[in-house]
Order: structure tokens, then C-alpha cells, then sequence
């Protein structure tokens, strides 16, 4: 066996903290405070998911969360997915109105805004912010994929929930939270100024791409309905009491160190099940009447974050 050349042991960004040049590394505790309006503790950034899972989605590179997974044609997944947008949204609203939730941000494949114009006339009576999640749940962005083939998508989502929200669309959430190493940098040349697929902190900070600064959000992948009951099988008892432990701690830790962002993910084809919504309702009921609440939109929270910066 022929030896390892020695620039085999050579990276180039081999450095302190994270070994790339996307952001500057450092520690939430050494950053400059943020304040939220009225002096809020946290910012609550509610963002139900509304999402298309075409029932002839590809295997490869994976399927998405809640994809098709009986041979075609999978009707059973693909009516239970579409009930979501038909059906259960509308228990989520009421459940946001009764709780007197107002500033949401809903991440929106751009196929629902095509196939649900009711959905779009909800989003726009509302004044929801809209949040660009890709095409739809069968295309999504990978390592490997061509750059062009996902500029497309990127273009196509992008542009289609521009025209038929007429909202400028200043953030990003990919599908199944999957990337590529261009993603970034595609979203931002597409005038995108913040995306939530990185999970590795609380508090916004500065990405560094080709197409210059973005902003990546907070916007953990944990605190899911679909990633509580869909991918850990865990009780409706067990959603309620992650809910308010992860809100407690943040808002524990925002008395001490300043503003804190609460970001809670929800998909109608799961929390508006009949046997589910009363979980989302007990949930909010536990974290929306506190005070401190800044209730908020991801653009609303970017905003307020990058004027201090």
C-alpha cells in the first residue's frame, strides 16, 4: 500500500473553533446583550410549517421528514400530509387566536402557495411574515447536487412566494433543514437576509458567504412537533414539558445575559391531528402569557438584533 502523501495531513482552515470561514467563532457569554422591545426577557418566534410532499417524491439523496414511505402510491401518507394544509392549519390558527398569537412567521414551500390560495389569503389577512422553505418537500438541497440545478430551486421558491404574497421574503428555511455547501451563498445572492438551518446557537450571528453577510437564527431543531412525535415518538405529555423546560431555561438565562429567542416549529399535518391540538394549546398556554413576551417575526427579530450589533 502506497504511503499517504504528506499534504493528505494538511487542511488550510485548521484553526481555533470551527474549521472554516463562515463565521467568527466565540462564546454567547462574551457577546454584547441584546435588548428586546419594553424590555422584553424573550422574543417568541412561533413558526407553523406549511409544506407539500409531492406523492411521487425520489428516495435520493433522502426523503424529507414525513415523505412517502409505502410503495407508490403512498396515499395514505400523501392525504394525511395534504390534511394538514386542508384541515388541521386551521385548528392551529384558532389555537394562535385564542392565545392571542399574532406575530408568526410561517416557512412555506412555494408549491402551497401555488396549489392553497385560501392558505395565502390567511397569511396575508394575518400579516404573517413568510419564510421561503423551498419548492417542495421532494426537492431538496444536498451536498453534491449540481449548482445549477439548485440555483433553480432556489430561484423558483424564492421568486413565487414573492409574487403571490407580494412580501419581499427576507428568510430562508430549507427543506428538511438539508443544505449544500452553496446553499448559503445562493439564497443570499437571491437577496435572502436570514436562514434557520444552523442549529448551533441561541442567538443570531453574522455567515460569511459569496454573496456577502447573511444572518444565520437561532431556530432550534429539537423544539418540533414533528421531531418530538414524528422522529422520537414521544408523548403529547412529553412535547408539553420540553416546550416549557427550554423556555424556562432561556428565560432564566435572559434575566442574567440579556434577550433570548424562543423558537417553536409546528406542522398542521401533526399538531392539527384532533388528538394532538390539545397539546400545542397546553403547551402556549404554559409560555405565551408570561410576562416579558415579545411575540415577533424572524424579520421583526433580525431587525431588532442587527441594530445593536
Amino acid at each position: 500500500m502506497a504511503e499517504l502523501p504528506e499534504s493528505y495531513f494538511k487542511y488550510p482552515l485548521r484553526r481555533y473553533g470551527m474549521d472554516h470561514d463562515r463565521y467568527d467563532w466565540s462564546l454567547l457569554v462574551r457577546r454584547k446583550p441584546v435588548s428586546w422591545p419594553n424590555n422584553a426577557r424573550i422574543a417568541l418566534w412561533i413558526v407553523p410549517a406549511l409544506e407539500f410532499f409531492p406523492l411521487d417524491m425520489p428516495a435520493k439523496p433522502f426523503r424529507a421528514p414525513g415523505g412517502m414511505q409505502l410503495p407508490y402510491p403512498d396515499l395514505r401518507h400523501f392525504t394525511l400530509r395534504e390534511y394538514g394544509n386542508r384541515v388541521g392549519v386551521f385548528r392551529v390558527m384558532d389555537v394562535f387566536d385564542r392565545h392571542g398569537i399574532q406575530r408568526v412567521s410561517v416557512a412555506m414551500n412555494s408549491k402551497v402557495a401555488e396549489r392553497t390560495p385560501y392558505l395565502v389569503e390567511q397569511i396575508k389577512r394575518r400579516n404573517w411574515e413568510v419564510i421561503a422553505h423551498g419548492v417542495d418537500m421532494g426537492r431538496l438541497h444536498y451536498g453534491g447536487q449540481a449548482e445549477a440545478e439548485e440555483k433553480a430551486l432556489v430561484t423558483e421558491s424564492i421568486t413565487t412566494l414573492r409574487n403571490l404574497t407580494d412580501q419581499k421574503v427576507r428568510g430562508w428555511f430549507s427543506p428538511a433543514r438539508s443544505e449544500s455547501a452553496n446553499t448559503p451563498d445562493l439564497i443570499a445572492g437571491a437577496g435572502i437576509e436570514y436562514f434557520c438551518d444552523w442549529v448551533n446557537d441561541d442567538m443570531p450571528y453574522a455567515f460569511r458567504t459569496k454573496n456577502g453577510v447573511i444572518t444565520a437564527m437561532p431556530h432550534q431543531h429539537w423544539l418540533s412537533d414533528a421531531t418530538i412525535w414524528f422522529g422520537y415518538k414521544q408523548s403529547g405529555e412529553d412535547f408539553i414539558d420540553q416546550v416549557q423546560d427550554h423556555f424556562d431555561v432561556l428565560y432564566d438565562e435572559a434575566g442574567k445575559q440579556g434577550g433570548r429567542i424562543f423558537a417553536l416549529t409546528i406542522h398542521p399535518w401533526m399538531s392539527g391531528q384532533p388528538h394532538r391540538i390539545e397539546f400545542l394549546e397546553r403547551a402556549l398556554a404554559k409560555i405565551a402569557h408570561r410576562k416579558g413576551i415579545w411575540q415577533a417575526t424572524g424579520a421583526e427579530i433580525f431587525d431588532c438584533w442587527k441594530a445593536q450589533q
